[in-house]
């Protein structure tokens, strides 16, 4: 294989640069020729390709977000964008394709690879956590640090005020992140779509921690679940008569300098990307299961049924009493 490409898809990461650099380099080392693509699927569509060297990639292991911009493409999800991405790979004469994005992504990789016969290897870059064939997926780790860090300071000030807040985080399928932030942050409630929300239980909780001297508390909500921050703050102001405000994250989550696992684990499967093209592997997802990079073939990897860590939530409900 003597040429490659990379190109970065869907909602940006914290750790994807770090990915790039080692596709980037990684294939530079393997002596072949790597392109960046700009803008995701769109860019590739355009022909928005440039060959990186290995200063392209320096300087850029820290950073959040994506060298390589990222756009979603409504044109790839046509059968002919998808052949005008082919047609630009040929023209450009690339031999295999690094897509490093989510679900989404992952999913037009495999439409390009079916159709087209584009040799496609995909990393999971996803705050969300929601890819079941991958224990986790580079960017989680950094979102939940984020979040974490914005529940310290938000329990300072609810401890000054008596005050109970609601957290919104990102997760419209998966709670991953409310759930691995609220366990580590000591949120007296996680509220996850995967587990059914007792608004009884929430209030009795809150309720009991008055009783003994709590003067505050933190409830950690993912955006899935069916009821909205605002009446979820109500009912909890109704039912308790306590003052409670809501703090919704955004898209601070997707933001910020990647955590030295983020780094570790997009640099590692960056590697493993590489290392499977020179070896002419058909098209893979790239994961990590318990500490070991794995490659399952794109399809099955996609039928993967995520299962929710439930004994966490069990967990988290154990230690907040």
């Amino acid at each position: 294989m003597r040429k490659i490409a990379v190109l970065t898809s869907g909602g940006d990461a914290p750790g994807m640069n770090a990915a790039i650099r080692a596709v980037v380099r990684t294939g530079i080392y393997e002596g072949m020729e790597v392109y960046g693509v700009e803008k995701g699927y769109e860019g590739l569509i355009d022909g928005e390709l440039r060959q990186m060297t290995v200063s392209s990639v320096g300087g850029i292991l820290h950073r959040g977000g994506t060298e390589l911009r990222t756009a979603r493409s409504e044109r790839f999800m046509t059968e002919e964008g998808r052949k005008r991405a082919k047609t630009m790979l040929e023209t450009f004469q690339i031999d295999g394709l690094v897509v490093i994005g989510g679900d989404g992504s992952m999913r037009g990789a495999l439409e390009l690879s079916e159709e087209c016969g584009v040799n496609v290897m995909t990393l999971p870059g996803t705050i969300d956590n929601d890819l079941g064939y991958t224990d986790f997926t580079i960017g989680f780790d950094t979102a939940v640090n984020t979040v974490l860090s914005a529940i310290s300071n938000i329990r300072d000030t609810s401890s000054a005020h008596d005050r109970t807040t609601v957290i919104e985080v990102m997760g419209r399928h998966c709670g991953d992140i409310a759930l691995y932030a609220g366990l580590t942050g000591g949120a007296e409630y996680v509220l996850i779509p995967e587990a059914p929300v007792d608004v009884n239980e929430l209030c009795r909780k809150i309720l009991q921690g008055i009783n003994r001297g709590k003067k505050h508390s933190i409830i950690i909500r993912a955006e899935g679940i069916d009821i909205t921050s605002q009446e979820l703050a109500d009912t909890i102001h109704d039912r308790t008569g306590l003052d409670t405000k809501i703090v919704v994250l955004g898209y601070i989550q997707r933001g910020g300098s990647p955590t030295a696992r983020d780094r570790m684990l997009a640099s590692r499967m960056g590697y493993k990307a590489v290392q499977l093209l020179k070896a002419g592997s058909s098209s893979k997802a790239i994961g990590i299961t318990g500490n070991e990079i794995v490659a399952y073939d794109l399809k099955d990897a996609l039928e993967f049924k995520r299962e929710p860590a439930l004994e966490l939530m069990d967990l988290a409900n154990i230690l907040s009493i």
